[in-house]
């Protein structure tokens, strides 16, 4: 089937997402919409994930400075086929084939391996083969998240991955302010590095509270409720899956934040000049994001997906 198209300039602003929306839903699987408008669409693209999920691959085809061009493709996971963060919730020697190859498996974690090859144009028969070959290793001795109850593992993220974010980002902040303020004259790019730490700390700090005041206490509350047989606690919203769209969107923004900084930085490359200071923030910089992206792996991956399933589970009982 033809692709298809949209000019958004042609549409009245308040019509132009309502269009859009009724445009995708028409979407076979595997279909694609091609949208042209003036100015980036990216609030468009919160828009969809937060009120859709991760139900379509959005690829820039131009971006401005007059023009922006964007398909649109509804997600089509053939049948038996697993997504990457389903790959790597099973085993975590895999989730490592795709962190040596760029591979999101936490915030992208909902594409196959086949829309993230295509994606960053790997050969997929080598990661494939990658992925054949770590089986072969021996088993990791790692901790088993897939088997906690989902009470357990809540607690977890929140006493281990919340705590180091809430320890790390300030000093992050601090150091890459003053990082760039000495180096940032030959090394422009700092200034962008500290902007967007800052961003991440700012971005954070909300994501956090909603976690830990909203979402994880109602998860909490299914699982009581799965235990005794008493009714699902009441909830302001309509699903679980509403505030599991959001912090997924959230995920998203801070997942692009991290990539941005690994790419401006040359994969965290230090020049000659750089000081103990210099080092020390790509040092943490990468730890940082090495403990975000099983941080969001453990949440988008297993804890979300299982708290939907079994909030199903009990209003379907």
């Amino acid at each position: 089937m033809a692709k298809q198209e949209l000019d958004v300039t042609q549409l009245e602003p308040k019509l132009k997402h309502p269009t859009i929306f009724d445009r995708f839903a028409l979407l076979a699987p595997g279909e694609t919409l091609l949208i042209h408008n003036d100015h980036d669409p990216k609030p468009l693209y919160y828009q969809m994930l937060g009120e859709l999920g991760n139900v379509f691959h959005w690829q820039y085809l131009e971006e401005g400075p007059d023009w922006w061009r964007v398909n649109i493709t509804r997600r089509a996971l053939a049948e038996g086929e697993s997504t990457l963060g389903e790959i790597a919730a099973k085993d975590l020697r895999k989730a490592q084939v795709f962190a040596r190859n760029g591979i999101d498996f936490c915030c992208g974690g909902k594409k196959t391996l086949q829309e993230a090859c295509a994606e960053k144009g790997l050969d997929m028969m080598r990661i494939e083969k990658e992925l054949e070959q770590a089986e072969q290793l021996p088993a990791q001795r790692a901790l088993p998240y897939h088997e906690w109850s989902l009470d357990l593992l809540a607690d977890y993220i929140v006493q281990t991955h919340h705590s180091f974010m809430r320890q790390s980002l300030p000093q992050l902040v601090s150091l890459s302010q003053k990082v760039a303020a000495v180096h940032g004259a030959h090394h422009p790019e700092l200034l962008e590095v500290a902007a967007l730490v800052t961003a991440t700390d700012t971005e954070l700090a909300g994501h956090l509270i909603k976690e830990e005041r909203v979402l994880f206490p109602y998860v909490k509350a299914l699982v009581k409720a799965s235990r005794s047989d008493a009714p699902a606690q009441a909830s302001v919203f309509d699903s679980v899956q509403q505030p599991v769209n959001m912090m997924e969107m959230e995920h998203e923004v801070v997942g692009g934040y991290l990539a941005k900084l690994r790419s401006i930085t040359n994969n965290y490359s230090l020049p000659a000049d750089a000081c103990n200071s210099y080092k020390l923030l790509y040092d943490q910089l990468e730890a940082f994001e090495a403990d975000t992206h099983l941080h969001v792996h453990l949440e988008n991956n297993i804890l979300f997906p299982k708290a939907v399933q079994l909030e199903q589970s009990l209003t379907a009982a």
